[in-house]
């Protein structure tokens, strides 16, 4: 049975969707081909129709994590007004949430110590990711009337307190390292002069 080029892109976008959650929620290594493709609904062998290798699959994957995120993030903050724009970036970033469920989350901070041992490919990819959550920082930031420049300190305030509040079997340290990375990025931009008492 022949498939149309539209159910093939679907069973595509399908995979690499199942493929973006399973990778952030157990990690690139820990997630077999066959097991992700029967979280899919579909069977091993297609997976060769899609992808020439797991590889390929990793790039797709941190593609379409960031966009998820990024997406969500963006929502956030053009809900606050201008002088809260990163700091509700860190507090969503930062939040209970997103540490407890990494499935739905940034994949910068949930395989980011794995792609530093992929290939160059791979990691080509995942920095288009970064430079893409970096532009939304500098954005934000530069809305609240700080410094661009500093939002290369913000995202890797937030992205390394993620990875140590999800680390922590301890909950009161995992809320203190939520807690400090979001101080942290807040210290990022002037606060705006209190009016004279008169």
């Amino acid at each position: 049975m022949r498939y149309s080029k539209d159910h093939k892109q679907e069973t595509r976008d399908r995979i690499v969707r199942t493929a973006a959650r399973r990778f952030r929620e157990d990690g690139v290594e820990a997630v077999g081909v066959a097991a992700l493709m029967a979280d899919a609904g579909l069977t091993h062998g297609g997976f060769y129709a899609h992808f020439p290798s797991k590889e390929a699959l990793v790039a797709a994957a941190c593609a379409e994590g960031f966009g998820e995120s990024q997406a969500r993030l963006r929502k956030t903050i053009e809900q606050r007004p201008p002088g809260e724009k990163l700091a509700a970036l860190a507090e969503s970033y930062l939040s209970p949430g997103h540490r407890d469920h990494p499935g739905q989350g940034c994949i910068a901070a949930a395989i980011g110590p794995e792609i530093a041992r992929h290939p160059a490919e791979t990691r080509a990819e995942f920095t288009r990711g970064l430079h893409g959550l970096l532009e939304m920082a500098e954005e934000a930031i530069t809305a609240d009337g700080g410094d661009p420049a500093a939002a290369a300190q913000a995202v890797a305030a937030m992205v390394g307190a993620l990875i140590l509040a999800r680390g922590a079997a301890d909950k009161a340290l995992s809320d203190r390292f939520l807690e400090g990375g979001v101080e942290t990025v807040r210290r990022l931009v002037p606060h705006r002069a209190e009016s004279p008492a008169e």
